[in-house]
């Protein structure tokens, strides 16, 4: 309720040529009120021969002499940066530095959470805005959808992991059956393929190594690309943590990696 006062207060002695609030605020015949530079600059671009200019508001001509110095909007001015300077310092973060507004949008192309002078302001105009509850909506969906594929792969390269064991396992009891089987056969053999039992000796060891090494290499690629998942996994779950902002304006690149 008090912000939203505040709000209202900050709307009415708002420059409407600068969206800054007032400075050495001069009023009009017609009631606008506007910063002394910048009305001033305003003449310079507006006066007629005359010695008139017109209302940037609301295109009512007015004289030069008719300008009065507004002591109450300065006031008002001075109060409210007052209130301003000294925000809760719990909601401190939730206040724009620039103008002490409440930061209520999120600005796309910037990636930045801004309130609503920052948007009538020309480093924001023409931008795409959003309102911060639903720019924090999406980025949660994101956040989660990130989790879950990645708890996916995690569970996938898991069962790939135990598969790949198990084929290890089955293929040292099958070369050691064949090994028990040759060895038989060469035995009784002996005196006459001795030459040969040796060569088929040398053939299945290499075919063992050969098979083992592939299957030895392919079980650490998989535990190396599960621990980055686990990595990746703690870190999304660590930004699940941070506040709107942090997560608005994070330039890690790590959502889309």
């Amino acid at each position: 309720m008090a912000s939203k006062i505040l709000m209202n207060m900050s709307e009415e002695v708002t420059c409407p040529i600068c969206l800054e609030l007032l400075t050495e605020p001069l009023s009009l015949e017609c009631g606008h009120s506007f910063c002394q530079a910048c009305i001033t600059e305003n003449k310079k671009a507006m006066i007629s021969s005359a010695e008139e200019s017109s209302c940037p508001v609301c295109g009512i001509r007015y004289s030069l002499e008719n300008l009065w110095t507004n002591q109450h909007l300065a006031g008002i001015v001075e109060r409210l940066k007052e209130v301003k300077l000294k925000p809760d310092i719990e909601n401190q973060r939730d206040f724009c530095v620039r103008h002490g507004e409440k930061l209520l949008l999120f600005c796309k192309e910037d990636r930045k959470v801004i309130c609503w002078l920052c948007e009538r302001s020309q480093q924001h105009r023409g931008h795409h805005t959003f309102i911060l509850e639903e720019a924090v909506e999406e980025c949660q969906e994101k956040l989660q959808a990130a989790l879950k594929r990645l708890r996916k792969e995690q569970q996938e390269a898991e069962m790939l992991e135990a598969d790949i064991r198990e084929q290890r396992i089955s293929w040292k009891y099958q070369i050691q059956t064949e090994r028990q089987r040759i060895q038989t056969e060469f035995n009784q053999l002996r005196n006459i393929l001795d030459g040969e039992e040796q060569r088929e000796l040398k053939r299945l060891e290499e075919e063992e190594k050969k098979i083992l090494d592939n299957l030895a290499e392919a079980e650490d690629e998989l535990a190396q690309q599960n621990q980055l998942v686990k990595g990746l996994i703690s870190d999304l779950e660590c930004r699940s943590q941070w506040s709107t902002t942090e997560l608005l304006e994070d330039r890690s690149g790590i959502m889309k990696w």
